[in-house]
């Protein structure tokens, strides 16, 4: 059963009245599609935003101000396609039951093709070559936009989080590993083959920590949560006394030190956890200055469920910045903030996208 939040609840987001919703893709949409001015919400009507995860698949009820009005949410069914297409389907006719639905958004993991139909590789799940929106519209009989988690979020963010206003937005998402995304211009950047994004697999230790990619030294292996639960796991076989803590806090066996666990410790004052979180901050920090030199952004927002730790993270973060930043000093720098609207921004943004997409007729 969907659970409801009243229009006028706890997530409240302003309008702006006006807002770039073009999709890079094959070329910029018209000026008139670019920029669109939103009716009475009444009269729009409500998208369905949906965020496919490895272990849970969540669905949303969202408003054009980007309140969620109900969720609903399963287990993922494994990585058989048919199985999680499955899920989305009974998800989006059990919430479409109470509300008038106009559209409907997916967030998924993975690499789309430039027309956002088919998800070319997914890390999660078992796509390849997966014809995602083809086959939920035969399932629901109405039009779906796909797109990739990230960019949903990252979208989220700048529209009805902490990335309002600002013009060249990096979204960086620190969870198992690095995701990222972009909004340059009002318009989400995908680059020339649609993969733009990958931030975590930029190498910053050559010949360093072997990488799921296939290479060694990725970003993602310094400043992810599986890093931070790795240096834990290490800390603690070595029985060092100040991982106590953590020794305490986690099964006999090892095996749930987990970058979640350590955020928490952190947060509750254990010092050997905070100096942990201070490393990866570190890191993030050497990889933001990296993306700072190619892509100069105005703001850096950092989300996942590492954004946890706040300043805790944030901090040496920006130090770190600052200490690597090219022309330190001489130029501007980005500010580096956390994000705003936790681990639903995924499924906003999917239906926000839906909505200004369907309407464009993109």
């Amino acid at each position: 059963m969907a659970t409801t939040t009243e229009p006028g609840g706890t997530r409240p987001r302003r309008l702006r009245s006006e807002a770039g919703i073009a999709w890079r893709a094959n070329g910029p949409l018209s000026q008139r599609a670019a920029r669109t001015s939103f009716p009475n919400p009444a009269r729009r009507g409500l998208s369905v935003g949906v965020d496919i995860g490895g272990t849970k698949v969540a669905a949303g009820v969202v408003d054009v101000h980007g309140r969620i009005l109900a969720e609903a949410r399963r287990a993922t069914p494994g990585q058989d396609p048919r199985a999680v297409e499955a899920v989305i389907t009974e998800l989006v006719r059990e919430l479409s039951a109470e509300y008038r639905i106009r559209s409907v958004g997916i967030g998924a993991a993975g690499w789309m093709d430039l027309s956002n139909s088919t998800v070319l590789f997914s890390p999660h799940l078992a796509w390849r070559n997966e014809p995602l929106r083809r086959n939920l519209e035969k399932l629901l009989r109405r039009r779906v936009t796909v797109v990739n988690d990230a960019d949903a979020a990252a979208w989220a963010e700048w529209r009805f989080g902490a990335g309002r206003g600002e013009s060249r937005l990096v979204c960086v998402t620190l969870g198992t590993g690095i995701g990222g995304a972009m909004i340059m211009g009002g318009r989400v950047e995908r680059g020339r083959h649609g993969v733009a994004g990958e931030f975590g697999h930029q190498i910053i230790v050559p010949q360093g920590h072997r990488c799921e990619c296939g290479n060694r030294g990725c970003w993602e292996q310094y400043a992810s949560g599986n890093a931070l639960g790795r240096e834990a796991r290490e800390l603690a076989a070595a029985n060092s006394p100040v991982a106590k803590a953590i020794i305490d806090a986690a099964p006999k066996d090892g095996t749930a030190i987990t970058g979640a666990l350590v955020t928490r410790l952190a947060m509750e004052g254990d010092a050997a956890s905070r100096e942990l979180v201070d490393d990866v901050g570190q890191w993030l920090g050497l990889g933001l200055a990296n993306l700072a030199a190619a892509l100069d952004p105005g703001t850096f927002i950092i989300g996942g469920g590492l954004s946890a730790a706040g300043e805790l993270l944030l901090d040496p973060a920006r130090r770190a910045f600052g200490r690597n930043l090219t022309g330190r000093g001489f130029r501007p720098a980005a500010r580096i903030e956390r994000a705003a609207l936790g681990p639903e921004a995924g499924l906003i943004g999917a239906a926000d996208l839906s909505r200004l997409l369907s309407r464009s007729g993109t």
